[in-house]
């Protein structure tokens, strides 16, 4: 399914999300924030007990089992079914990291920044799980375009990537989540599954500390943003480097460039969305986090009232679209 969410029982999901109800319909929604514990509990992430376990093959000769040689197998138990459940292949070198570890880093965030937790929950059948807080700062775009910020903890359980912390703004209004490579500022942290990971967590935590100069700087430059006119002759020029809509090589290319532009011209000129912000450096990126969040097509996602959230947290696609608009259009 689109979403992506991990069912680990017939229709029993693993996710949890406070206060308002999900984008996908799944899971448990809470009446207020939530506790470290809850998360762990309602979005069914504890005692996974991930760990590896040796690959073999049986050999042609004799039939005997022969071990791979430096791969292994991630495995964890289902929290309902108690079923070992396969989550991929690594190295010798890579050592899991359990979601409690996860969930307990950003609690003492919670008791030390006054952030609370949004959502948590696994995907992908289990092979990556996340956590998202509200931090206790909202900025206001221009004086009119609410923006609040966020922290995401991803992890992987499959060898895919890193455990993975990112500071993410997102918008009041469409709920656009907005990933920027902003100079001068982190926002992501990075921990590798290696022996050390568990001394390192500490690490991550004393980084976490930039989150409140991100958000200054970024503040900053999208004011700057919001108050700088932008014409649709550049946003055209925009959106044609953005979305590599140059040249396009066949039929079917030219038809899916024409209705992107089509699209996101739409986007600049009429969004309900662009009422305060039309025609500025602010507007013209806002209107393309609107079109790759809500509009955009992406193999494998059909169905377009669920793909939002879960495309946020896996498609590299959309990360690299955002950061190339915006580095276009503060050019």
């Amino acid at each position: 399914m689109s979403h992506e969410i991990n069912e680990l029982a017939p229709g029993v999901h693993s996710f949890v999300s406070a206060r308002q109800d999900a984008w996908h319909k799944l899971g448990v929604t809470l009446d207020s924030n939530f506790t470290a514990q809850q998360a762990l509990e309602e979005a069914h992430l504890a005692n996974w007990n991930v760990r590896k376990l040796p690959i073999a093959f049986w050999s042609d000769e004799t039939g005997d089992p022969v071990d791979i040689e430096s791969r292994f197998a991630t495995v964890y138990d289902n929290p309902l079914t108690k079923k070992v459940t396969y989550l991929g292949v690594v190295g010798s070198y890579y050592e899991p990291i359990q979601n409690e570890a996860n969930v307990e880093l950003l609690d003492a965030i919670v008791d030390e920044s006054g952030a609370h937790f949004e959502t948590a929950g696994s995907l992908q059948n289990g092979k990556r799980t996340f956590v998202s807080m509200k931090l206790p700062t909202t900025m206001l775009i221009g004086g009119q375009d609410p923006v609040d910020l966020y922290l995401m903890a991803m992890n992987s359980h499959d060898g895919t990537s890193n455990f993975q912390f990112a500071v993410t703004p997102i918008r009041v209004v469409c709920a656009n989540t907005l990933r920027v490579a902003l100079k001068n500022a982190r926002s992501t942290f990075s921990i590798r599954h290696t022996g050390s990971a568990k001394f390192v967590l500490q690490e991550a935590r004393d980084t976490l500390d930039l989150t409140f100069a991100y958000a200054g700087e970024f503040q900053e430059m999208a004011d700057r943003m919001i108050e700088e006119s932008y014409t649709t002759a550049k946003f055209d020029e925009m959106i044609t480097l953005a979305f590599d809509m140059q040249d396009p090589k066949t039929k079917r290319k030219q038809t899916l460039v024409e209705n992107q532009r089509e699209s996101l011209m739409d986007l600049w000129n009429n969004s309900p969305t662009m009422k305060d912000i039309k025609g500025t450096r602010w507007g013209a990126y806002q209107a393309v986090t609107e079109y790759v969040d809500h509009f955009m097509d992406i193999k494998g996602e059909k169905n377009k009232e669920t793909r939002s959230a879960s495309r946020t947290i896996t498609s590299p696609i959309i990360a690299k679209i955002k950061n190339r608009s915006f580095e276009l259009v503060n050019a």
